[in-house]
């Protein structure tokens, strides 16, 4: 039951110093990314450094794809049971876990349904990608689930308690905006008529 708050005597509930982490996280995360990816040309959100390198507008539609997948799946599992057995893999680590996270190395091939694939044009992909994190920010401040309880195995960081994996969405969007810097970066990025 999502009341249950203590099983065996662990409290499965986040804090509210866990609930201002994370909804000030989410927060930062996504003014970083926006700061990075806003106002870029057309010509700008598409450029891909190399035939095998994703454009700005890729990272952040595959942002929110991913982003639109988790709170669905965060919240079938809380339709379960807490599992007293189970323990995070960074159960005490979480600052350990978010560099994980946002560091760029390895780096990982998303799978098939989070590749991003056009599925909308420019102005629509901020509106969902804005409309994604709103739900998942919302959530976060509003949940009492006890999140700590609920567990969900990552196909690299092992298992994860329901609130690190909200709290990784704020590091993938680090991650991805450092991937963002990099495409800015290169030689062929395209400037703006009359920039310096």
């Amino acid at each position: 039951m999502l009341n249950d708050q203590n099983i065996a005597g662990t409290t499965l509930a986040i804090t509210e110093d866990d609930r201002k982490r994370l909804t000030q996280y989410l927060t930062e995360t996504r003014e970083r990314l926006l700061g990075t990816a806003r106002g870029l040309s057309p010509q700008q959100l598409n450029h891909k450094p190399g035939p095998d390198r994703w454009s700005v507008a890729e990272v952040l539609e595959h942002l929110t794809v991913t982003e639109s997948r988790l709170l669905p799946r965060i919240e079938a599992v809380l339709q379960g049971s807490p599992d007293p057995a189970k323990a995070s893999a960074w159960e005490g680590r979480e600052e350990a876990l978010l560099q994980s996270v946002i560091s760029r190395s390895p780096r990982v091939q998303a799978p098939d349904p989070i590749q991003p694939t056009g599925r909308w044009g420019h102005e629509e992909l901020f509106r969902q990608m804005e409309a994604a994190r709103g739900r998942t920010s919302e959530f976060a401040a509003t949940t009492n689930a006890p999140l700590r309880g609920f567990f969900q195995t990552h196909p690299v960081l092992g298992e994860l308690d329901c609130y690190q994996w909200l709290l990784i969405t704020g590091a993938h969007w680090e991650r991805h905006r450092a991937q963002i810097e990099e495409v800015k970066a290169d030689v062929n990025f395209p400037r703006r008529v009359g920039a310096a």
